[in-house]
This record gives C-alpha cells, structure tokens and sequence, in this order.
C-alpha cells in the first residue's frame, strides 16, 4: 500500500447465511434485515468522515453490490456510481459452498483436517487458498491511487490486513471480520470505526 493512501473497507452486511453458518464463497446471497442495518450504520459512519475526494468500489456479488449503495445512500451519494472489481470477489470454496460449517467434519473429513493443518494454503476442491486469495486482492491494493471506499468481503479483510500489517499467514483465516464497523487501513496501520 503507498504511503499517503488510506482504504476504507466494509465487508457487506450479514446474510442468512452468515447467520447459519453456511459457507458462502462466491454464491450470490442477498443481504437480511440486519445486513441492511448493518451497512446503513457503516455509512452514517463513513458520512462523519467527510469522503470528499474518495473512490468507491465494490465486489461485483450482490451483497456487497448492495451493501455500497446503501453506504452512499446514508453519505448523501447517488447509488450505483462506483465501479466494481472482481479481484474483490469473496474466496471461492469450491464444493464447501452452501455447507454448514459444523456439517463439514463429517462431509468432508479429509479436507477438514487439511484446513486445520494449513488453514492459509489449504484448498478446498474447486475453490481457491487464502494464499490465493491474498495474490488477487493484494494486486488490487498495489493499483489504488487514492483514498479508496471498498465494500467486499470478510477474507479480502483478512488478506489485506494481513498484507499491510505483514501478519503471519498462519493466523490470517482466523481474523475477525466484523460487518457492523469500518476497517480503516493505512500503511503499516489500521483502525476500526
């Protein structure tokens, strides 16, 4: 990340299947009420900050797509006028996606305890690592020229925090990744608001 740049990252609100635990990936899940909530309390947030000069780009699934409209709905913006970045699509988990992730021990034994030997390399069939998933978002993060409002998802989070604060990539899985706050990101730095 270059100096004097700072991101504001919201993941999207929560979905139902946040809520059950249900592993998303890359299905297109529409936001709930309290997702809605959610992004309405980021974008009162966000309005505080007074983001004159900043741009606005968002995950082309629908539940971020959604989440940024109502994010410059509350900062008194036109929804829709922002662009949209596949390298800030969520992790793709293959043939994890539309599990319950407490039915996945018995779905998928081996893969499971893959995950947990190597939670940051380890692919599910079908889908991407966090290893990967830091290649592609970290290449959108080196492109940003400017204050940047980004509404993604929860392991982009995770890899771009991990990337900025140079974590170990071993506990990068497990960061939180809250939908309720704006990540602050600035090089060598970060802050919840």
């Amino acid at each position: 990340m270059r100096d004097g740049i700072t991101l504001y990252f919201v993941r999207h609100g929560e979905t139902d299947w946040n809520a059950e635990l249900r592993y998303q990936g890359q299905r297109d899940i529409a936001l709930n009420a309290n997702g809605r909530a959610q992004a309405q309390r980021n974008g009162k947030a966000l309005a505080a900050l007074s983001l004159t000069q900043a741009a606005f780009v968002a995950s082309p699934l629908g539940r971020a797509r959604e989440t940024m409209d109502i994010l410059r709905q509350q900062m008194g913006l036109a929804a829709g006028e922002y662009s949209l970045d596949d390298r800030l699509k969520e992790l793709s988990y293959g043939a994890w996606e539309g599990q319950l992730q407490k039915a996945l021990p018995e779905i998928d034994p081996d893969g499971w305890a893959a995950r947990l030997r190597d939670p940051f390399r380890w692919r599910p069939k079908g889908g991407e690592s966090y290893a990967d998933l830091m290649q592609r978002c970290t290449a959108w993060l080196d492109c940003l020229t400017g204050d940047t409002v980004a509404a993604s998802h929860g392991g982009v989070s995770r890899c771009l925090r991990g990337h900025v604060l140079g974590l170990d990539p071993a506990i990068i899985p497990e960061l939180e990744s809250p939908q309720d706050r704006v990540l602050v990101l600035t090089k060598g730095a970060m802050r919840w608001v």
